[in-house]
C-alpha cells in the first residue's frame, strides 16, 4: 500500500471536500429517489438503501430499533403491497441491524458476510462502554453469509457485493448497484461523523484506506457512494476522504513507531490541518492507535 501522498492529491482532496455534495435534504414520505428504481430512506438516522424490483423489494441495512416505525412508513409509501424479499446488512452494528427480524419473520433471506453473522451471534464485550452486548435474536441473524464476493439479480437490477476487510469492523461489505452505478459502502466511509475504527473487531486505518481504494477501482466518475450516515458522496468526495485518511495513516504510523501514545498524538497536533474537524479526535486516535499496534510489528516496521 502506498501511502505517500502527493502535493496534487492533497489539493485535489481538498478541493473535492469543498465541492458540492448530493445533499440528504428533507426525506420525502417515501424517501428520496435515487434513481427510478432506488431510494434512499431514513432507517433512525442511518441509511437504507431500497431496491423496487417487479417481483417485490430489496433493502441494504434496516436502520435502528427507534427508527422502525419511520422506515415502515416509507417503505409502505413506495408500495403497500411489495415484500422485502431480501436485506443485505453492511455490518454488524445495530443502528444497521435493527429491523432484521420485522423482515426475516415475512420471509426476508438476509444476506451478510460470516464475521457479521458470528458477531450477532453472541455475547461479546464493548470496551468504550464497558459492557458486555447480548446476541441479537435468532431471527434477527443473517441467514445467507459470504467470505470474499458474490452477485445476483434483482428484477432487472445486477448486484455485486464483496468483503471489504478490516475498514471499520472485520466483518464490511459493499453492495454495488451495477445497473444504476450506486454502491452502498456502509461504514467505510463518513462525510459528515467521525470515522470509527471498531478495533476491537480488528478494525483499522489501514483497512480503512485499502477498502476506498478497491471501491476507487470498482467504480468511475459518475459513481455514486451511499454511506451509513450522511449525503450520498460523488466519486470525488470519496476520494477526497480517503486521501485524508491516508495523510492520517502516515502520520499514525509514524508516531506509533516512535512509541507515542494517543494523548502524544493528540498533543503534538497531529490531527491539524485537515480539511474538516473531528467532533471527539481523542477518541478516534485512541481507536486508531490500538488498531494500528494490533497490525505492526516493532521489530520489523513492515504492516503486517
Amino acid at each position: 500500500m502506498d501511502r505517500r501522498l502527493v502535493l496534487k492529491s492533497v489539493i485535489g482532496g481538498l478541493a473535492a471536500l469543498c465541492a458540492p455534495r448530493f445533499a440528504r435534504g428533507a426525506q420525502s414520505p417515501a424517501g428520496r429517489r435515487l434513481t427510478d428504481t432506488l431510494t434512499l430512506l431514513d432507517g433512525g438516522g442511518s441509511n437504507v438503501v431500497a431496491l423496487s424490483t417487479g417481483d417485490g423489494l430489496l433493502l441494504v441495512d434496516t436502520g435502528s430499533p427507534a427508527g422502525r416505525p419511520q422506515l415502515t412508513a416509507q417503505l409502505n409509501a413506495i408500495s403497500s403491497s411489495a415484500r422485502v424479499q431480501t436485506v443485505f446488512n453492511t455490518h454488524y452494528h445495530v443502528d444497521q441491524t435493527g429491523s432484521n427480524e420485522v423482515f426475516s419473520a415475512s420471509g426476508a433471506k438476509i444476506i451478510a458476510h460470516v464475521n457479521t453473522k458470528l458477531w450477532m451471534s453472541t455475547d461479546y464485550f464493548v470496551p468504550a462502554e464497558e459492557r458486555y452486548q447480548k446476541a441479537r435474536p435468532a431471527a434477527a441473524r443473517p441467514t445467507e453469509t459470504f467470505y470474499t464476493t458474490g452477485s445476483l439479480k434483482a428484477g432487472s437490477e445486477q448486484i455485486d457485493y464483496g468483503y471489504l476487510i478490516e475498514a471499520h469492523t472485520n466483518g464490511d461489505i459493499y453492495v454495488f448497484f451495477r445497473n444504476v452505478n450506486v454502491v452502498a459502502v456502509g461504514d467505510v466511509a463518513s462525510p459528515e461523523r467521525d470515522p470509527a475504527l471498531d478495533y476491537f473487531t480488528g478494525a483499522w486505518i489501514g483497512g480503512r484506506v485499502n477498502a476506498i481504494d478497491l471501491l476507487l477501482k470498482l467504480s468511475n466518475n459518475e459513481t455514486r457512494f451511499v454511506p451509513s450516515y450522511g449525503p450520498v458522496m460523488t466519486r470525488a468526495e470519496f476520494q477526497a476522504e480517503r486521501d485524508m485518511m491516508n495523510v492520517l495513516l502516515d502520520r499514525l504510523f509514524e508516531r506509533v513507531r516512535e512509541g507515542d501514545s494517543a494523548k502524544d498524538m493528540l498533543d503534538r497536533g497531529l490531527m491539524d490541518g485537515l480539511p474538516r474537524k473531528w467532533k471527539d479526535p481523542a477518541k478516534f486516535l485512541y481507536d486508531a492507535h490500538k488498531g494500528l499496534w494490533a497490525h505492526h510489528n516493532k521489530i520489523n516496521p513492515n504492516v503486517v
